[in-house]
């Protein structure tokens, strides 16, 4: 099943997706407000039947949204397929431990709503990756059990802000929390559809050329592990968001940098889950 959130006729909705419609059921399910609700509460044979005579919308006059409205935790991890390690060209062994960074919700926007450039850097890169959606709370995972805690899969452009990344000594919040810098969607696609523990090939395109090639085969920290690990210090829940890292070929490591600019349209895809999809525009100040 593909779960995803929109608006429409400035409402909040949220339901599966079917082909180029989409059902709301927004007021549908009792206690369900939203599809963070919806995971933590999933009564699988509950949505079909509320989905059976619920409205159904065009996915083209609907705006959609980051999957999971309210995730309480949006957890990003760095340097993770194995190559990655090399782009560095430090000498370094490979990572004993994954790196890991938090983004804010208000840094991303949904399928088809343009990433803004910032007004103080032109450094704005893009980094296709997959996420994972939890689907059960737990602490002390084991990793041959935690797929488990795996609701389903979205995609991720997790744009990033290039300079800024250099601005504190040893974090890089400040140029991964940019506004509406990065991208999450379009959908969720549930474990039962798409097995989390197979091997995935993502792909990033930039005005349709191909920049970044490369599968989950070749991750160093897999899905299952880093669940365990995170878990070890932290209660995942329902909702959390976990971004698994990205490929090379992002515009930094080429030969000259080339960023984003307004006009351009990246692409992130996974065959099983879809393509996330975002033009470009400079910032749309909102002081105050």
């Amino acid at each position: 099943m593909k779960l995803a959130s929109f608006t429409h006729a400035g409402g909040a909705g949220f339901g599966p997706v079917e082909g180029e419609t989409v059902r709301d059921l927004a007021g549908r399910l009792p206690g369900i407000g939203d599809l963070k609700a919806l995971i933590e509460g999933l009564d699988a044979a509950a949505v079909k039947a509320a989905a059976a005579d619920a409205p159904v919308l065009k996915l083209a006059d609907v705006t959609l949204r980051p999957p999971v409205p309210g995730a309480e935790k949006l957890w990003c991890i760095g340097v993770n397929y194995g190559n990655r390690n090399e782009e560095y060209k430090d000498g370094s062994d490979l990572p004993k431990y994954p790196s890991l960074f938090v983004r804010s919700a208000s840094s991303f926007v949904g399928h088809g709503v343009p990433l803004e450039r910032p007004t103080v850097s032109e450094q704005l890169d893009y980094e296709g990756e997959i996420a994972m959606v939890i689907g059960r709370a737990g602490r002390h995972i084991p990793q041959e059990r935690a797929l488990e805690h795996v609701f389903g899969l979205t995609l991720c452009n997790e744009g990033t802000v290039r300079d800024w990344l250099r601005h504190g000594k040893f974090n890089v919040t400040q140029g991964k929390n940019f506004d509406r810098s990065g991208s999450l969607g379009p959908w969720i696609v549930t474990a039962d559809e798409l097995d989390p523990g197979s091997e995935l090939t993502l792909e990033t395109r930039v005005n349709g050329e191909l920049r970044q090639r490369d599968t989950t085969a070749n991750l160093m920290f897999p899905f299952a592990r880093l669940i365990a690990y995170l878990s070890s210090f932290a209660t995942l829940l329902p909702g959390d968001v976990i971004v698994t890292g990205t490929p090379t070929g992002a515009g930094v490591r080429l030969d000259p940098p080339v960023w984003l600019k307004p006009g351009d349209v990246v692409e992130v895809s996974v065959a099983g889950i879809g393509t996330l999809s975002n033009g470009v525009c400079d910032e749309v100040r909102r002081d105050g």
